[in-house]
């Protein structure tokens, strides 16, 4: 486990915040005057999805969560529950929460890879996050025709991926083409 200074504490780092696992969403190093520099950050609890507000001082500092990567196999989602697998053994089946899940959900794609963020602690291990691929491709399942003369989208619309999510797209996706997505930012980036 290694130590984060108070200033090493910064966006995507996981850290352990109250004894569990905290992503840490926004941090803002800030001098006032006479004042020591202080870090504040906004953190993401990983287990119980809520965030929580802290300060770093100069003199504090956080022990970075011991996180292994692996990959699973999206396999579907029903009612809030979301089915993995491992990629070796496909009957190694698991579910995870919604709230882990996340904004992730948007983009699962039904048997692709997504990477799973396991937390070891005291010997157990623990799906705390999943991460997708930056880019994925997605066949486009629904596209409303391009209506012309029609600028006051800029020229975008509303078009359904193939695993049902909406998405602004340029007028000149059709049905059934194929687009790259930006999971991060949760963007259409080109037609493939």
């Amino acid at each position: 486990m290694s130590q984060l200074q108070y200033n090493e504490i910064r966006e995507k780092k996981i850290i352990i915040y109250n004894n569990e696992p905290c992503e840490v969403v926004e941090s803002h190093v800030a001098r006032t005057q006479q004042r020591k520099p202080q870090n504040q950050v906004k953190l993401r609890s990983l287990i119980a999805g809520k965030t929580i507000a802290a300060t770093f001082h100069v003199s504090e500092s956080a022990d970075e969560a011991d996180i292994v990567k692996r990959d699973i196999i999206f396999l579907y989602q029903n009612k809030g529950e979301y089915w993995f697998c491992d990629p070796e053994d496909k009957s190694k089946r698991f579910k995870l929460d919604e709230v882990l899940i996340g904004d992730t959900a948007k983009f699962l794609k039904q048997n692709g890879n997504v990477t799973a963020l396991i937390w070891e602690n005291d010997e157990e291990e623990k799906i705390i996050k999943v991460t997708l691929p930056i880019k994925i491709e997605f066949k486009v399942k629904e596209a409303p025709p391009a209506v012309r003369g029609d600028t006051s989208k800029g020229g975008n619309k509303i078009i359904v991926l193939e695993n049902g999510a909406n998405l602004n797209a340029p007028m000149f996706i059709n049905e059934g083409d194929t687009i790259r997505v930006n999971t991060e930012t949760g963007e259409y980036v080109e037609r493939v």
